[in-house]
Order: structure tokens, then C-alpha cells, then sequence
């Protein structure tokens, strides 16, 4: 973990306003590092500036709270929202993902480049790339 710490990726202004305990247990963590390691950190490393995370891990009353889907790899620290802070950014982000061939599961354009949704399993990586309006 070069660019990100588990703590920005278990950050989440709800937990925090809702009280909800958003630490994630061995096997999560475990998770996570494998999605920094093999996605965030080599993004950011050819991206040259800083990403911000917007959701990472969410913990089961979190991600009710946030009303995420039953299935979300949020759940299993596989996943994280991310963001250069612009649409215009997010879009060339996107690309790099795929020009990079980084082995990520699935990768979405959430609402016209609003933000980008990037998972990455242990085992057996999808490739789905989505655009959800």
C-alpha cells in the first residue's frame, strides 16, 4: 500500500453521523489490500495526482444505511468509488483502467462520469465494463 491506507477506505461520513462502527474484520482487510495492490496504487501510480476515495469498504449496516445493493463487493472491501474530483477526470480515468489492463472485475461509470466504481476479486476477474446513468 503505497498511495491509500485502510483508513480512507473504511471512511465514511455516514458511519460517522450514524454512529455505525465501520471496521473491517481480517479477511476484509485482507480484501483490501488486494484491490490497493492491484488496482488503486498501480492506477494511481500512472495516473501521477492524487484519487480520492469515495466509499470503500461498507459493513453491513453501512451499506443499508447508504441503501447499496445486498451484493456489493463494498461489503467484501473488493471495491472502492473513486474520483478525480472532476467528470472530465473521471472519463480519462476510466480509460486509463482499461488501457492499463489492470485486473479489476468490474468497472462503472456511475452517473456520467460522476464517479467510478472499480472491484477486484482474489480469483477470476469479469472484465465488465458498465456505464450507469
Amino acid at each position: 500500500m503505497k498511495y491509500f491506507t485502510i483508513e480512507e477506505l473504511k471512511h465514511s461520513d455516514t458511519a460517522k453521523n450514524k454512529r455505525i462502527d465501520n471496521t473491517p474484520p481480517p479477511k476484509v482487510v485482507e480484501s483490501l489490500n488486494n484491490l490497493v495492490d492491484n488496482i488503486l496504487d498501480p492506477l494511481r501510480e500512472a495516473w501521477g495526482r492524487p484519487i480520492h476515495v469515495n466509499s470503500g469498504y461498507r459493513c453491513s449496516a453501512l451499506n443499508r444505511a447508504v441503501r447499496g445493493a445486498s451484493t456489493s463487493q463494498h461489503l467484501k472491501g473488493e471495491a472502492a468509488d473513486i474520483t478525480t474530483g472532476s467528470k472530465e477526470g473521471n472519463k480519462k480515468l476510466f480509460e486509463l483502467i482499461q488501457t492499463l489492463d489492470l485486473p479489476f472485475d468490474q468497472l462503472i461509470d456511475e452517473k456520467n462520469y460522476s464517479w467510478i466504481h472499480v472491484s477486484h476479486r482474489k480469483e477470476n476477474n469479469r472484465r465488465q465494463v458498465l456505464h450507469l446513468k
